[in-house]
């Protein structure tokens, strides 16, 4: 069995899945029931002066049967007193020593930031993790993602924590800007411990075609949220890797943003995270789902013959390049599995109106019935001249494994666009043809 344990900037845990700072982590209740389920840390919902929540507060976007895909909220902040809360985290601490407990900030001036700070320190907290990304309600007064989308103020708030910082200090990245690394360049100049990325994305879920306002509504109106659940985690990887690639950054990672297995906390790790935290998914399912994510992890690990978490961290980062050093001579087709073809041809529809007309209906021709397959029926053939590789076919195919992308053995030199620029400009090829 691999070893799970992690150190973040100097934050240890028994393994990597941290309860993101949201409402699974409002209370002391949560947290006790967090550890005992068996979560590695915790961190904090939010601290900062006790706000005034609205009623209603979420809202979702599902798909096809599928509940909270994404996931929507307007709820700021703790509504509880600072006292209770670090009162609190000084329980949670001293009942699970072992585990890391990281209190979660967000104020204003200097002097409030330094007095949080040390109350931090106090209450026995492993770390800090500085809220710049809430995208809602809290950057209208000026925090929140109004700190997070601005480098230099973000400089000069981390600065001022890092006066008077006696543990750990993470700064938590908003997602609603251009260029992740720019944040999170500024974090690093000012002296932060680690980044943790993503916070929520700007968002409307859905629309109420009752009462024209959309959810979650307050007295007919509502606001714009934000936005988490399995439908960002292809934005929270990009902008992982992003940061995880760049050397002006250089700050272990904290990763967060629609995780809810152990196959995405491995996706999240490969990328460059060391600690992973989850929100909506413990909201849809409870904390229990951590057991399956911990033995998922293991099982991965150990067939991978690598005896830590920490030998997969940062594998995938290397592989992410611009477009321009792609292999434009690489070829991949598709090739159908007729022993598990249902005949639905899916593949041919997709193919044919939304793709690279690459695919044929042709006589069955004595290659089998797959389960469910009607005798007769014209069944999908793949064009192999035609076909691009785009992988289309492959991804609407409702049957695992049944279409798959298989390597075809071109014979010609490794030719990306930047090198085909260059050796064109140069005289030595002729331009490649445009498709007829």
């Amino acid at each position: 069995m691999a070893d799970l344990s992690v150190n973040l900037a100097g934050i240890k845990s028994p393994n990597p899945f941290w309860v993101a700072s949201a409402p699974p982590a409002n209370t002391a209740y949560q947290c006790h029931r967090a550890f005992e389920a068996g979560w590695g840390g915790v961190v904090w919902k939010t601290i900062g002066d006790p706000i005034v929540n609205v009623s209603s507060r979420y809202s979702s976007l599902d798909i096809g049967g599928n509940r909270m895909v994404g996931f929507n909220n307007i709820e700021l902040i703790s509504d509880r007193s600072p006292e209770t809360n670090f009162r609190e985290i000084a329980e949670c601490k001293k009942r699970w020593p072992n585990h890391a407990v990281i209190a979660s900030l967000m104020t204003d001036t200097r002097e409030n930031w330094h007095d949080y700070m040390k109350r931090s320190v106090d209450c026995g907290a492993d770390g800090v993790e500085l809220n710049f990304g809430c995208p809602h309600g809290m950057c209208e007064r000026g925090m929140g993602s109004a700190v997070g989308q601005n480098p230099d103020v973000i400089e000069a708030i981390v600065g001022w924590v890092m006066e008077v910082a006696e543990i750990p200090v993470i700064v938590k990245l908003t997602p609603n800007i251009t260029d992740i690394t720019r944040p999170a360049r500024a974090a690093k100049r000012a002296g932060a411990d680690a980044i943790s990325l993503i916070n929520t994305i700007n968002s409307i879920t859905q629309v109420n075609l009752d009462n024209f306002c959309p959810e979650p509504y307050v007295q007919g109106y509502s606001t714009h949220g934000g936005y988490c659940g399995p439908a960002v985690k292809p934005i929270a990887l990009n902008m992982l890797q992003a940061c995880a690639s760049d050397p002006q950054v250089g700050l272990p990672i904290s990763g967060i943003g629609g995780i809810g297995n152990w196959k995405d906390a491995a996706e999240f790790i490969a990328l460059g995270a060391t600690s992973v935290q989850v929100c909506t998914a413990i909201m849809h399912y409870g904390f229990r789902i951590v057991e399956d994510m911990i033995d998922g992890l293991n099982d991965y690990l150990d067939k991978k013959g690598m005896a830590s978490v920490n030998e997969l961290r940062g594998r995938a980062v290397k592989s992410v390049d611009k477009w321009e050093t792609l292999n434009l001579n690489y070829k991949r087709i598709a090739d159908i599995n007729y022993d598990k073809c249902i005949g639905c041809n899916l593949c041919y529809i997709a193919c044919e109106d939304g793709a690279h007309q690459a695919i044929d209906l042709v006589d069955e021709g004595g290659r089998g019935l797959g389960p469910g397959r009607l005798p007769g029926k014209k069944i999908p053939q793949i064009n192999v001249e035609h076909c691009v590789g785009c992988n289309l076919c492959s991804l609407v195919c409702p049957v695992e494994n049944c279409i798959t992308m298989v390597d075809v053995e071109t014979k010609k030199p490794h030719m990306s666009w930047k090198e085909y620029q260059t050796k064109l400009a140069a005289g030595e090829i002729e331009r490649i043809p445009a498709h007829p």
